[in-house]
């Protein structure tokens, strides 16, 4: 597989796994929660570092999450961002937040090593059956398609959406009024292997106006008539479902003429025309479905005869079973992201905020791939866009999808977070109906905490993790799975995950890490292994009282606390990192 080059690519090629665990702490005043109240469950805007956020996000979220949505620079030249991951370099601490505009003649390398590590983490963040959608234009659409290809593998590539989003009135040669939207897959094999969307706008209209008809004419010849004059006034604004031209007492409808087998012979029968008396023609290959099915059809009234004896039969196809295909090439008004956020924005003092996308856009692009109860992310969350998306599917649909946003400028709280505070409890002075009503929803305010690591748990001042959030972080770090951890059970019982039986002994409290009710001892160690009925024990203390030889003879491993910990391999009854072998 061809790979791209590019500067400082040595450097940041695995930058990702040397960044920092942090804590995600939640700040209550900036939420907006649910009956149970601010938590890490709920849906989230993260305020930090978007590369620590992610790597924040790992020991809940890794392998979890159903959709990514992101929008990153586009390193236009305009853009005017800065390079502020610290690595190991002194070629990459020259770069440290340094403006990327046109001048910089290095700003497409540094664009690659920004991306880099972050799609990385997005990739260890994405569920098995995964999508990943990231928006582009043609400054870096070509680089990015190579990036994508070599870490998420080029047979994981779904396909590329361009996105007519601008009429350009003063062109100079080409008329450049699109941009991209490149798609990848975690997996092509676990992602679905067809894509539709039940919703639709034009869809709603028609279903709409159908109704209408429907309640006004009790004659079928003067609901058809109605309804032809109607189509006919706006067949060139359907699109697609311009060939939904008639109507019936159970709705509008298209005539489908495939009733063919394609491709091989199909079934061989007779049907009787009751409009000409004869036995209307068969396909050449045969039909594609048996008689009980061509029965079931001429009892619901769905097959379609003609005047014309030489005519096949068509089969009635109602709008509303309709479920549009993701096309590749889509049209949809780039102009209406900044009148959304305008109205959601009034007297806002971070209005600043150049080219928002329109939600519609990304709620679109949710429609297709993203269940009621799926799980999307944003890490370049900018305006809020995706959090908007995501709360107007599930008003359309009865969905309890939830949204992770995460955003590092200034204005996480006074515009990304504030923006959806009022999309969810309305803006009672916005044209929108739905933006002046409110979608409902609650999302968790969260800040990147302090590290996790040796220093912490020795500096006082409340800087010691939280036994929960600990106790998620030795999970992953030592088995690579998430664990959800809830209350801590009977001698720090955090939870079960790949395999092993987890604890946890440990309190935020300097003086009881210091103390002997900190350390294993052989009486809680019994005690472990006994409820654990034989399956493998992982235990994290600030030290043991134990030889590791007998907790090892009891399936038992030990991993001392607060030193660094390291994945655990084999079948945990091996000597444990931090354990002796004595």
């Amino acid at each position: 597989m061809p790979t791209l080059e590019f500067k400082g690519k040595p450097f940041v090629y695995s930058h990702h796994l040397a960044v920092p665990f942090r804590e995600l702490r939640v700040v209550a005043d900036k939420s907006a929660p649910g009956p149970a109240g601010p938590a890490l469950d709920d849906s989230l805007v993260i305020h930090g570092d978007n590369l620590h956020a992610l790597k924040a996000l790992l020991p809940r979220y890794a392998g979890k999450v159903d959709v990514i949505y992101i929008d990153p620079p586009y390193n236009t030249g305009k853009d005017d961002w800065r390079y502020n991951d610290r690595v190991d370099s002194p070629l990459m601490n020259s770069w440290l937040g340094s403006l990327v505009n046109k001048e910089d003649m290095e700003r497409h390398d540094k664009w690659l090593c920004m991306m880099w590590p972050r799609l990385h983490l997005l990739y260890d963040l994405l569920s098995p059956s995964g999508v990943l959608f990231v928006s582009i234009d043609d400054n870096e659409a070509g680089p990015l398609k190579a990036l994508l290809g070599e870490i998420f593998g080029e047979d994981n590539w779904l396909g590329t959406i361009v996105w007519k989003n601008a009429t350009d009135n003063n062109p100079t040669r080409i008329a450049i009024e699109h941009e991209y939207v490149h798609v990848w897959a975690r997996s092509k094999e676990e992602s679905a292997s067809v894509w539709k969307a039940p919703l639709s706008d034009v869809k709603d209209v028609m279903l709409a106006k159908g109704e209408e008809l429907l309640a006004t004419f009790k004659g079928d010849a003067d609901l058809s008539a109605a309804y032809r004059v109607w189509h006919k006034s706006v067949k060139s604004q359907l699109g697609p479902l311009a060939g939904y031209e008639m109507i019936d007492r159970k709705g509008i409808y298209a005539a489908s003429r495939s009733v063919h087998n394609p491709g091989k012979q199909g079934y061989d029968w007779e049907l009787l025309n009751p409009l000409t008396q004869t036995y209307v023609p068969k396909p050449l290959m045969g039909y594609r479905f048996p008689e009980e099915t061509r029965d079931q059809l001429l009892a619901e009234d769905r097959i379609i005869f003609s005047d014309d004896p030489g005519q096949l039969i068509r089969l009635k196809t109602y709008l509303e079973t309709y479920q549009e295909k993701m096309p590749s090439v889509v049209e949809i008004d780039g102009r209406r992201g900044a009148n959304e956020l305008r109205q959601l924005s009034a007297g806002m003092s971070d209005l600043k905020f150049k080219n928002p996308k329109t939600f519609t856009l990304i709620e679109w692009l949710l429609s297709y791939v993203a269940k009621p109860d799926a799980l999307v992310l944003d890490s370049f969350a900018g305006s809020g866009t995706t959090a908007h998306a995501v709360l107007s599917l599930n008003k359309a649909d009865g969905g309890d999808r939830r949204f992770i946003l995460v955003e590092a400028g200034d204005y996480a709280d006074g515009l990304t977070a504030e923006r959806v505070r009022r999309t969810i409890k309305g803006v009672p002075a916005a044209s929108d109906a739905a933006i002046r009503e409110g979608l409902g929803g609650s999302f968790s305010y969260c800040e990147l905490g302090e590290e996790m690591n040796i220093e912490r748990f020795f500096a006082g001042e409340g800087a010691e993790p939280g036994w929960s959030r600990l106790a998620e972080y030795v999970a992953y770090t030592a088995t690579g799975a998430t664990l959800s951890v809830g209350e801590e059970g009977a001698d720090g019982y955090a939870g079960a995950v790949a395999g092993f039986r987890l604890h946890l002994i440990y309190r935020p409290d300097q003086t009881w890490m210091r103390s002997n009710a900190a350390m294993l001892d052989m009486a809680t160690a019994e005690r472990i292994a006994a409820a654990a009925e034989g399956k493998p024990v992982l235990i994290f203390a600030a030290g043991k009282f134990v030889a590791q030889k007998t907790l090892s003879a009891m399936g038992v491993t030990f991993c001392q606390l607060p030193y660094a910990i390291h994945r655990i391999l084999g079948d945990g009854t091996e000597t444990g990192p931090a354990g002796d072998a004595a």
